[in-house]
């Protein structure tokens, strides 16, 4: 089986061997809309493990397989030295009570997870009682990983269509959608923090898909309150993952998809910024 290797890396590049705490890269895994194998995720892992720091079942996946196959899966991650994640499940066991969160608590650790995700978007749960669930995760020794999505009115995005200079611009109607303070959000994640969350995951897809607008401040007050150790960034597409790079360097930490690993250990080993398309048949080797 081959075997990725860098022809050259820097000696002042900061990239730590796994386990890793800070320029984390976690995949997007097994998902019901999509063929998938033991035989698949064993290539995967052979071919680009070294680069990979977590695996997570992505839309409650999870409860539509055996758990003979979880456990293969979580087994063969766990020989790779990489953890594996529920993904955003939790929310639909915490509708028949916190009786069933723990039984979902229980039975994740006894499936090789290692981490429990927590969407607060979905859960809407009361502060207190999130934190609560926090320590209900660690107490079984699993770590915990809240996700915030950070939102805000598209209005407030400055237009980039063409226009002649000085011709009147329509005002953008505002919408109605519920929009949070981001220094709210930052509290409720510094408080998940204090009861034990070991790192949070941030859904900024949207600020990202405008990050040459004034919105990128929201990343950086994101990171200057947490720490670039303590978040995670979602990233779905090649080109949101180059901006993070390229903002914050090879050790911020990132949910892609698995096709974009290479490229995005490529970003991280050279900071090519965009030029990065040209490097996956010169920057590495088979062996």
């Amino acid at each position: 089986m081959a075997v990725y290797r860098w022809k050259s890396f820097l000696e002042n590049e900061d990239r730590p061997e796994k386990p890793r705490r800070f320029g984390v890269t976690e995949i997007r895994g097994p998902n019901h809309t999509s063929l998938f194998s033991h035989n698949l995720l064993q290539d995967m892992l052979e071919s680009m493990g070294q680069f990979v720091d977590g695996l997570k079942f992505t839309g409650g996946s999870e409860s539509l397989m055996p758990k003979s196959f979880i456990k293969e899966a979580t087994k063969m991650a766990h020989e790779h030295d990489i953890y594996v994640s529920t993904g955003d499940w939790a929310e639909h066991l915490l509708q028949k009570g916190s009786s069933s969160f723990k039984e979902y608590i229980e039975e994740c650790k006894r499936l090789g997870f290692d981490t429990v995700e927590l969407n607060t978007g979905s859960l809407e749960l009361p502060e207190e009682t999130l934190l609560r669930y926090i320590r209900l995760v660690k107490s079984q020794g699993l770590k915990a990983k809240p996700q915030f999505a950070v939102k805000f009115n598209k209005a407030d995005i400055p237009p980039t269509r063409a226009r002649a200079y000085g011709a009147y611009v329509v005002p953008t109607t505002r919408t109605s959608e519920r929009v949070e303070d981001v220094n709210v959000l930052i509290r409720k994640a510094e408080r998940c923090l204090e009861a034990g969350a070991d790192m949070i995951l941030i859904d900024a897809e949207d600020v990202c898909k405008y990050a040459d607008s004034v919105r990128a401040d929201i990343i950086a007050k994101v990171i200057g309150r947490l720490g670039i150790e303590k978040t995670m960034f979602e990233a779905s597409s090649a080109k949101t993952s180059e901006w993070f790079i390229k903002q914050y360097g090879p050790n911020v930490n990132l949910f892609v998809d698995h096709s974009q690993v290479l490229d995005l250990e490529c970003l991280r080993g050279r900071n090519l910024g965009k030029n990065h398309n040209s490097v996956l048949d010169s920057s590495f080797f088979l062996v």
